[in-house]
């Protein structure tokens, strides 16, 4: 029980720090969710798993805190949005994979991503951790807006770093995997754009990787959970299910998904709650013909993908899937 309360996404102790926009103006954060504390709350229950480091393979080229889009108006000013690009060093264009973090729409960062990106880019991908706007920041539909802009900032920058504009994924953890699937799942649809800043780049999506994020907030799983009135959840979408049904609703990427939906892959640990909706729109995308992949880990860790061996085997699952997708040999 204890390990369910530290390592879901409904933290409920929140530690608040400051981070500073280009015009100095303070944008709050959460600093509640990282690796390491993660690995302290794990340690003892699997002492046989160790964090996944920042180390850049010999065959992979990098780009750091590259700006992706800049939003000229906030509450906070200007801001820019940043990400993170690995990739082999290769001529060939590749297909990519934007890398979307977890830690309740409140918390976390890009640098999270990182490690998992650098395992993938190594088995021949572009990988792309991206920054968006968090909930004490921005309220949604802000983090759906600033990833599509991601989307078709690569697609616009393809040449540069050797993309195959036709074969782009979008990946998430967590909360990040709920944004990504929600983000693929709404292809074409012109109210989840946001400015589009003149781009005539496409912010659709050819494929899903969901690691354990929720696909429906009005499932049963995830409506049954008891909430305090302050939880991540309700903050990001500014109100409980109660006040604002319908915003709960468009937030759910099973609501979206239908006979045009891409291929997506699921990555689950042993906590069912973050699967909510994700039985029913496997059943669907089974009856639409729409290819789909499964795999869960038995282990009661929620951000499984920060750790050896667990990383390691969703790099390989993520990979797989994809070369099957994009039709690679």
């Amino acid at each position: 029980m204890r390990l369910k309360v530290l390592l879901g996404f409904a933290v409920t102790t929140i530690s608040l720090t400051v981070c500073f926009a280009q015009n100095s103006t303070t944008i709050p954060k959460d600093s509640s969710y990282n690796a390491q504390k993660v690995y302290s709350q794990i340690h003892k229950d699997y002492p046989y798993a160790t964090l996944v480091k920042d180390e850049l393979p010999a065959n992979v080229s990098q780009f750091r805190d590259v700006i992706y889009t800049t939003l000229p108006i906030t509450r906070f000013g200007k801001r820019d949005l940043h990400a993170d690009i690995f990739r082999p060093k290769t001529k060939k264009l590749l297909p990519a994979l934007i890398m979307v973090h977890g830690g309740g729409w409140r918390s976390g960062d890009k640098s999270m991503e990182v490690p998992l990106a650098q395992l993938i880019a190594k088995q021949g991908f572009v990988a792309v951790p991206v920054e968006y706007q968090l909930s004490l920041e921005a309220p949604y539909p802000a983090a759906v807006h600033n990833l599509k802009a991601a989307v078709r900032w690569l697609k616009t920058n393809w040449e540069k770093y050797g993309v195959d504009t036709n074969k782009i994924a979008i990946s998430g953890t967590s909360a990040g995997g709920q944004l990504a699937a929600l983000v693929g799942t709404t292809n074409g649809l012109p109210q989840f754009e946001g400015d589009r800043a003149n781009s005539i780049a496409s912010s659709s999506v050819n494929a899903i990787v969901d690691i354990d994020g929720v696909i429906s907030f009005i499932a049963p799983a995830s409506l049954n959970l008891n909430r305090k009135p302050d939880s991540p959840d309700i903050a990001w979408l500014g109100g409980s299910f109660q006040q604002k049904p319908e915003i709960w609703r468009e937030a759910s990427a099973g609501y979206w998904a239908n006979e045009s939906t891409v291929p997506m892959l699921f990555i689950n640990s042993g906590f069912s709650r973050f699967h909510a909706g994700q039985d029913e729109l496997v059943g669907s995308l089974k009856e639409w013909g729409i290819y789909q992949e499964v795999h869960k880990f038995n282990i009661k860790i929620h951000p499984f993908w920060l750790f050896h061996p667990w990383a390691d085997e969703t790099a390989n699952y993520i990979s797989d899937f994809m070369k099957k997708v994009f039709s690679m040999k």
